[in-house]
């Protein structure tokens, strides 16, 4: 019989070398190597695509922007930024600009392993809602965060919260929003990576109500809370002791007065002689009614900073369907808890930083509240969702008379298609192409008749656009006229990018070679590692506009709304046209014709919201925007725009800019739409003054 052999201090057993630690799969390599974010390989420049400053833009429209600036309550130290993209890769971006620069962060990323993400949204007047679905991007997304379960979840974490660590000042402290699925194991991963002596406390936080239904609610308790968890970098952190008012009933007992206000008398805690002294001098003792008795304090009730706040937050209600903050974005935080989270842990000035942002509260707080901020999301709907709700705070800011910052409109664009180029395809525009006509169910051409047609499908050519470019009018005469020369009558132009305004010169080559061009948007999710099954490839969305032109400076028609079935309101206007000279002529933008992308709507409805489509495709509309003095090598700027609201859901279809160039001559304005799933599309306008 073999000895087992003994395990005591002199021969410890290999367990006892163990740390105590949360472990999953894909912490460590085959190795048993700790696996570290790979920040150089993530990180990437990103685009400014849209600089928003809509009061001031406003006021310069108007003419008025010599007085409008001595007047503006504008700061100036810093642009705020939204940003589109995966949150990992935008954080290791910010890294370079922003390391040890942020002040707080709040993050609330998804928890819910079986949560439905379809949203219903508002069109036209609003009395009519559709159901959107998660974008294909955040579908994958969301399936590589809960594909292996709790493994894959705390993976994403692990990844992004160790980025965030850097991105955090060294008083700077973090906010982790979950909910009781996952409380446990993520205040573990938290341990891991700030370490438990730099645990602050756990709020747990009341976030409706109700208790649910009954099937939520079967064989257990009803689970009605969230908890947010807070750790600081070190040991020193930036603390601010959240308070609120007293009680009624508290503040009742503060029944005494003297000039100096209302107080209560307290006991005289043990103080020196000479505090005692100083004390009866000041007039705050009050002297005992009976021999023996002890001192008492005059305790005033304006000298009392509020009840200091625990972990138990159950003061603070949800967004309720009717409250003014609403809007409309199924996993939207409430204003007063975020106000909380940020006064606690910021002072005016500092930098806020959310990297799943949603519907922007953490932004709006934090810019009422005078900090500064940076926001991401990977869903489009979210960052639209955000930017409609910052405009509308800017008004407000700036009609109130208060301080405020402009922000701009970020994204990873074709940056983020170059390193997967070169990280997967090794710089093949070949294999690129390939992988494309692969997903879109192409055959690939290897005896091509034109270097411009790379695929067949169904009897229509292929043409595959270059990874790091854009498809132009010039690309798209050539492949049409390679199309024709081949025998072709049609073909699928698959693109990442589209120039603007395209579509008629796709009608023109129609008439003019017989060749139909389907302009077709590359979806951004084949980049997905392993990835086998196609996303949908769908059409790009079509807009027109033209210019309307006015002799009057400041018109007094009001611009038409849309009214039921998507109809306009009539009203007078000028005719469109040229005009020749700028002198006392302003210019407007009127859209003639809108076709959304349907490319979130549930494939059950796909059909019926075709149709609706065409026939009233301006309900469609959420968001649109022009800039009248659009260059193509800079980023679009807000001079006017106009959106729906939840409580005002009209839509103006005409411009009320009354926009003034400084000198005749040719310019180009841009009209940016987004519609109401949040996806965007953009068209130039030819102007003459």
């Amino acid at each position: 019989m073999t000895q087992q052999p003994t395990y005591g201090p002199h021969n410890p057993h290999p367990l006892s070398q163990m740390r105590t630690e949360l472990v999953w799969e894909g912490k460590y390599d085959e190795y048993g190597q700790r696996r570290e974010v790979d920040i150089a390989g993530c990180a990437m420049p990103m685009q400014r695509i849209e600089g928003i400053d809509e009061p001031r833009r406003e006021a310069a429209a108007k003419q008025q922007l010599t007085l409008f600036e001595q007047q503006n309550p504008r700061v100036d130290d810093f642009r705020n930024r939204l940003i589109w993209g995966d949150n990992k890769l935008v954080m290791a971006s910010l890294l370079q600009e922003f390391k040890g620069k942020v002040d707080l962060i709040y993050i609330d990323p998804p928890f819910d392993v079986g949560a439905d993400f379809t949203m219903s949204v508002a069109i036209g007047d609003g009395k009519e809602e559709i159901d959107k679905d998660q974008s294909t991007l955040e579908m994958v997304a969301y399936r590589d965060i809960w594909g292996r379960g709790t493994d894959s979840y705390l993976h994403m974490l692990h990844e992004r919260l160790n980025l965030a660590r850097e991105l955090l000042t060294e008083k700077g402290s973090i906010w982790v929003h979950v909910g009781p699925q996952v409380t446990h194991t993520v205040k573990s991963l938290l341990d891991d990576i700030y370490g438990s002596n730099n645990f602050r406390g756990t709020v747990a936080w009341k976030r409706s109500a109700g208790a649910g239904s009954s099937k939520a609610i079967s064989k257990k308790l009803a689970a009605n809370y969230d908890s947010i968890h807070l750790y600081s970098k070190c040991s020193e952190c930036i603390w601010n002791q959240p308070k609120v008012p007293y009680k009624p009933e508290y503040l009742e007992r503060f029944k005494h007065q003297d000039d100096r206000g209302y107080y209560r008398i307290d006991n005289l805690n043990t103080y020196s002689q000479q505090t005692f002294e100083r004390l009866k001098e000041e007039g705050r003792l009050v002297e005992p009614k009976s021999s023996g008795a002890n001192y008492g304090y005059k305790r005033y009730i304006h000298e009392l900073p509020g009840a200091i706040i625990d972990d138990l937050w159950i003061d603070l209600p949800y967004v309720n369907p009717m409250a003014d903050e609403r809007v409309d974005y199924v996993t939207q935080k409430p204003e007063a808890l975020l106000e909380r989270i940020i006064q606690a842990s910021s002072n005016e000035g500092d930098l806020v930083l959310d990297a799943f942002c949603g519907s922007g509260t953490t932004g709006a707080v934090a810019e009422r509240l005078g900090r500064k901020w940076l926001m991401a999301d990977l869903g489009r709907f979210a960052i639209h969702t955000s930017r409609k709700r910052l405009i509308e705070l800017q008004r407000k800011l700036h009609k109130d008379g208060k301080p405020y910052r402009a922000f701009d409109v970020y994204n990873l664009g074709r940056y983020e298609r170059q390193w997967w180029q070169q990280e997967r395809l090794q710089g093949a525009d070949t294999e690129h192409r390939r992988i494309v006509l692969e997903f879109f169910r192409a055959e690939v051409l290897t005896n091509t008749p034109s270097p411009l047609l790379h695929g067949r499908k169904a009897g229509a050519f292929c043409h595959v656009d270059g990874i790091d470019s854009m498809f132009t009018r010039d690309e798209a005469r050539a492949v049409a006229l390679a199309t024709s020369a081949a025998g072709g009558r049609e073909c699928y132009c698959l693109a990442w990018e589209f120039e603007m305004d395209l579509h008629l010169l796709v009608n023109a080559l129609t008439t003019e070679l017989g060749v139909k061009l389907k302009l077709i948007q590359i979806p951004r999710e084949i980049m997905e590692k392993n990835r086998k099954a196609p996303p949908p490839f769908l059409e790009v969305a079509v807009l027109a506009a033209e210019a309307v032109y006015r002799k009057d400076p400041h018109p007094l028609t009001p611009s038409p709304k849309l009214g039921e079935g998507g109809q306009e309101t009539p009203a007078p206007l000028s005719r469109p046209g040229r005009g020749a000279g700028g002198e006392g002529k302003t210019v407007d933008i009127k859209l003639t014709q809108f076709l959304p992308s349907l490319a979130e709507v549930p494939t059950k409805e796909l059909e019926a919201i075709r149709e609706r489509a065409i026939r009233s495709g301006f309900d469609f509309i959420d968001f649109w925007a022009i800039d009248f003095n659009w260059q193509p090598d800079k980023p679009f700027t807000h001079d006017w725009q106009d959106y729906r609201t939840r409580k005002d859901r009209s839509l103006k279809t005409i411009s009320d800019a009354a926009y003034t160039y400084p000198a005749p001559g040719k310019y180009i304005a841009c009209v940016k739409v987004v519609d109401t799933f949040g996806c965007d599309t953009s068209i130039t306008v030819e102007v003459e003054v």
